[in-house]
């Protein structure tokens, strides 16, 4: 079986603050089939090259989103990134096909100390940074019509 290519979008505006994401950034980078694609280093004008972006994501099978969780949402490079780049025909839409098969995945960190009430049930409490891994059960533009799609081997604990 062909391995998956892996695209790791890496999106954090201050990455040299992180306490956990350059430990998972570095555990990412050792692995072969993964592409780390780092957003604020490539576009710190927020220009996004959109036909690159979407060639990128043609090219690999599996999309991975990693970024802190920041005011109940991504940092605002990959927003915007997800705006431009994720279209109507591209992405979503009667015609869109893009993107049918690929799997996509979110790494989520977060710090517990810094929420403005106590956190969600089952969540960890302690003030050490907390990490969410995910994959989504996506749109029909992403997987194939509605099924969720499982995380790749290699992701799997």
């Amino acid at each position: 079986m062909k391995e998956k290519r892996i695209l790791l979008l890496f999106a954090h505006p201050a990455y040299h603050k992180s306490r956990v994401n350059r430990h998972l950034l570095a555990a990412a980078q050792q692995v072969e089939v993964v592409h780390i694609h780092d957003l604020y280093e490539e576009y710190p004008n927020f220009h996004i090259d959109v036909p690159r972006e979407q060639n990128l994501l043609l090219e690999h099978d599996v999309v991975v989103f990693q970024h802190p969780f920041y005011w109940y949402s991504c940092p605002a490079l990959l927003k915007e990134w997800l705006d431009l780049v994720l279209q109507h025909g591209f992405a979503y839409g009667d015609e869109a096909t893009a993107l049918h098969g690929k799997y996509l995945l979110t790494a989520t960190t977060f710090s517990p100390k810094h929420w403005p009430t106590a956190p969600p049930r089952g969540k960890t409490t302690n003030r050490a940074t907390a990490c969410s891994t995910s994959s989504t059960t996506a749109p029909p533009s992403i997987t194939d019509r509605n099924r969720a799609a499982p995380a790749p081997k290699l992701l799997r604990r």
